[in-house]
């Protein structure tokens, strides 16, 4: 067997240390693997060899500046790959279509033109399709898809009948499970219909879930750290803390390093790569609206109030761009999700925590024209709020996962993983909202047995591991250290494949 990973920028240290694992204990020995950032290449290069071939999405993308446009390729790859056409791969990638990641949100200002555009996807479908058909893998492995490249590399390994494996955060405590699709949990929504259809039981994983969802119903708190108010700096006195006389040296050596560090760099022109200059010129206008504030565009929380909550998104991310890019413009979203509130409710409008001081005041005072829109805090408690809104509104977030344990009505915009719970309603035309509105408020019936069979099933589905930890904090040497902490997800992997250990 031949296993492909995505290995998605720091992703590449995991995914070189389950590779190990997966040689060691399923004698699998053939590994190749697409990996964006060229420094997460050059780290998988100088280790042992386990990777037959790597491609290097910044060495693909340099090839389309040579390139000249096919329209008549074009097509063919749009009618092959479409989705239906070829739009939603630019659309999800926040560097090609906004200059973004390399620049500070709210900077939107593409660098590419159409034409330009289109021979990036001409040239890196075409390079996924080389690799794929010389390498041609079993099973390829996801950790985000977030880039023209990763998406390409998923929907043409689907057309080529390669089983796809992607790794989901089950938003329950630190499990994780796989899908054979980016959408949903799909192995776990099998084992939901079949609890529904009283075809399985599963008496242990059910006890888990019921004891889960009575300790969250009990005390409601973020499943992770990082979803809490506090995690994030939301207010001046923090966003200016690294004034500081021993946090403000740190700082400016930091900065000092990453400038020297950049012009000596040999690849500082990849597209992917992140000006230090432009870098510090965003973090100070993004420090100056933090000084200015919104003090006096946010609003008071009124509980007793009638109320929706409308939870603003991280911009820019995957919970907009992949699953619901047609909603992603949130400011005409709350116009749209106001008007569709019965007079006397009010839309309290949360921005997310780890958002403050990036969106133009422009945005606010826009929300703020909406009459029956109310500005709230971002270092204000999520879940209080939730307890008390009669209707969570979400494009894809989180927030609905916790209303719905809550019993709460909620409406989402995306096919997101608890979006199938029969008291879950999916707005696909903005149309319909008002009369779903109208649907939850008086006609709203929490299914319990529902949501337990769905947790029974994630926690059928589902590993223990610390994931976040190990991807967004951990450095290369610290996971190796950590490579038996990835064990579960490989043994889940392999069993998803077949494989058996040795």
């Amino acid at each position: 067997m031949k296993i492909c990973f995505l290995l998605q920028r720091r992703f590449a240290y995991i995914g070189q240390e389950m590779a190990v694992l997966l040689k060691q204990k399923y004698e699998i020995n053939d590994f190749c693997g697409y990996v964006f950032l060229r420094e997460s290449y050059e780290y998988i290069k100088n280790q042992p060899s386990q990777f037959s071939r790597l491609l290097l999405d910044e060495n693909i993308h340099r090839q389309y500046k040579k390139e000249r446009v096919d329209w008549e390729y074009i097509k063919k790859l749009e009618k092959e790959y479409g989705l239906p056409n070829l739009w939603p791969y630019i659309e999800l990638d926040r560097i090609i279509r906004s200059n973004q990641l390399v620049r500070a949100y709210p900077h939107d200002s593409p660098s590419y033109s159409h034409e330009e555009m289109a021979r990036i996807i001409q040239v890196t479908a075409k390079a996924i399709i080389k690799f794929l058909d010389k390498e041609k893998p079993d099973v390829v492995i996801f950790s985000a898809i977030g880039a023209i490249g990763s998406l390409l590399l998923y929907n043409i390994a689907k057309k080529k009948n390669i089983k796809t494996l992607v790794i989901h955060n089950s938003r329950v405590g630190i499990k994780y499970n796989l899908s054979d699709n980016y959408k949903n949990f799909s192995y776990v929504n099998g084992i939901f219909k079949k609890l529904q259809a009283n075809e399985i039981s599963l008496p242990k994983h059910k006890a888990a879930a019921l004891a889960s969802l009575k300790k969250f119903q009990d005390n409601p708190k973020p499943n992770r750290s990082v979803d809490e108010p506090e995690f994030h700096p939301t207010n001046r006195k923090r966003h200016f803390s690294f004034l500081l006389p021993k946090k403000l040296s740190w700082s400016i050596y930091w900065r000092i390093k990453m400038i020297v560090r950049y012009i000596l760099n040999p690849n500082r022109s990849d597209y992917s790569n992140i000006n230090p200059f432009w870098e510090i010129w965003d973090n100070l206008k993004k420090k100056i609206r933090i000084l200015i504030g919104l003090n006096n565009l946010y609003d008071d929380v009124k509980m007793k109030e009638d109320f929706a909550l409308f939870p603003l998104h991280l911009d820019p991310e995957i919970t907009t761009l992949l699953y619901a890019p047609f909603y992603k413009d949130q400011l005409w979203l709350v116009k749209q999700a106001a008007q569709s509130l019965p007079l006397n409710f009010k839309l309290y409008v949360k921005e997310h925590p780890a958002m403050a001081g990036c969106r133009k005041r422009y945005f606010y005072k826009e929300l703020k024209k909406i009459p029956n829109v109310k500005l709230i805090r971002p270092g204000i408690n999520n879940l209080p709020l939730i307890d008390q809104a009669k209707l969570i509104i979400t494009i894809s977030g989180t927030t609905g996962w916790e209303a719905v344990q809550l019993k709460k009505p909620v409406i989402v915009f995306s096919d997101i993983f608890y979006s199938q719970l029969p008291m879950v309603k999916k707005c696909t035309a903005i149309e319909d909202l008002p009369r779903l509105v109208k649907e939850q408020l008086n006609n709203f019936k929490h299914d319990e047995s529902a949501l337990v069979n769905f947790l029974t099933a994630i926690y059928k589905e589902s590993i223990d591991i610390d994931l976040t930890q190990l991807w967004q904090v951990e450095g290369a040497g610290q996971i190796k250290t950590k490579r038996d902490h990835l064990l579960p997800l490989v043994n889940l992997i392999a069993k998803k494949s077949n494989l058996k250990s040795i």
